[in-house]
């Protein structure tokens, strides 16, 4: 950044310069003009893009409309877009993967990294020879979380657990409103 001032300054002298030699006039001395120049950097902890933690939702917003979200892995975050100026983003997993909202014109609007992560523990990847468990852990306990790379048998299983427990969480919210 100070390297891009310093040739845009020289540059601008030089221009000047130029252009009155050029017109055969003689260059002008110019008294030197003290600036002050602040360069602000962020630190490399500081999260970009959207951060949320999972089983959570957080809202993104954006300084243009939208008419499209889509979400680079799926299994990772979903995206529901609330209206031309927002969207919620909702933590499925843990991981990383992107966010891109397009206008009405199919223009990007925004690229954004979305980051997953749990507050309360960490993911814990087990290998046994060629094959790889992934766990969610609290200092508590651990639970299987099945990720992508996981072996077959336990990601198909604890996957289909999941898909169970949600089906039936479904089936009794859903007979809860139809008595009421």
């Amino acid at each position: 950044m100070r390297l891009r001032i310093v040739l845009l300054a020289a540059a601008s002298v030089l221009c000047a310069t130029g252009a009155g030699l050029a017109n055969g006039k003689t260059p002008v001395k110019h008294k030197p003009v003290a600036h002050k120049v602040v360069v602000k950097h962020r630190s490399p902890s500081a999260p970009t893009g959207v951060s949320v933690v999972m089983d959570q939702v957080r809202i993104v917003t954006f300084n243009r409309p939208i008419a499209t979200v889509f979400v680079g892995n799926p299994m990772i975050a979903d995206a529901t877009v609330i209206d031309p100026y927002h969207a919620f983003v909702l933590g499925k997993t843990f991981g990383v993967t992107n966010l891109i909202a397009l206008s009405a014109q199919s223009q990007t609007v925004a690229n954004q990294t979305i980051t997953v992560a749990n507050r309360t523990g960490g993911v814990v990847t087990l290998n046994k020879g060629a094959s790889q468990f992934s766990y969610a852990c609290t200092t508590a306990h651990c639970e299987a979380n099945p990720l992508p790379g996981d072996q077959k048998g336990f990601f198909d299983d604890n996957s289909a657990a999941v898909s169970g427990h949600q089906d039936q969480a479904i089936k009794a919210a859903t007979a809860t409103a139809s008595s009421r």
